[in-house]
C-alpha cells in the first residue's frame, strides 16, 4: 500500500476513471489485497509504476479490471504481460472463463482486448446496484 499514490497516478495519467470515495479510496483497495481471490499486479521499470491490472474471479468467471500502461511505456508489450500473467493465475485458480468489462468510449482498449481474442458482445446489457453513487 504504500504505492497507493503511485498506482493513483498512473491510473489518472491514464485516464482511468478514479473513485476516490469509493471503490478506489486507499481503505478500499487495501482491503481488495487482502482477499484470496483478487490478484493485483503492477509492472514496474525501477522503482516506478509504470502498469498496473488487477485479477479477480467469482469462482466461476475471471475479471480482468484497472488495466493502465503509463503513456510512455504503451505499444511495448507491457499490457499484454500484465493481462496474460492475470490470465495465467486465473487459470491456476481453475478460472476457465475471463471477462473484461470496458465502457463503450474507451475505443483503445476495446480494440486492444479484441487484438488478444477476447469476444465483444453487444448482446449483453450490464446491470450494477450500488450502495453509494461513490463505488
Amino acid at each position: 500500500m504504500t504505492d497507493y499514490p503511485a498506482l493513483i497516478q498512473l491510473w489518472q495519467q491514464t485516464e482511468l476513471s478514479y473513485r476516490p470515495q469509493g471503490r478506489d479510496s486507499y481503505q478500499e483497495i487495501a482491503r481488495q489485497t487482502k482477499l484470496p481471490y483478487i490478484h493485483i499486479l503492477v509492472a514496474l521499470t525501477g522503482r516506478e509504476i509504470i502498469g498496473s491490472v488487477f485479477g479477480s474471479h467469482d469462482g466461476r468467471r475471471g475479471w480482468i479490471n484497472r488495466l493502465a500502461v503509463h503513456p510512455d511505456y504503451q505499444r511495448k508489450g507491457i499490457a499484454k504481460s500484465l493481462v496474460k500473467a492475470i490470465e495465467k493465475w486465473l487459470d491456476q485458480q481453475g478460472i476457465k472463463i475471463v471477462c473484461s468489462l470496458i465502457e463503450d468510449w474507451n475505443i483503445k482498449s476495446i480494440k486492444f482486448m479484441q487484438i488478444f481474442d477476447y469476444t465483444k458482445h453487444n448482446d449483453i446489457i450490464y446491470f450494477s446496484k450500488r450502495k453509494s453513487h461513490q463505488v
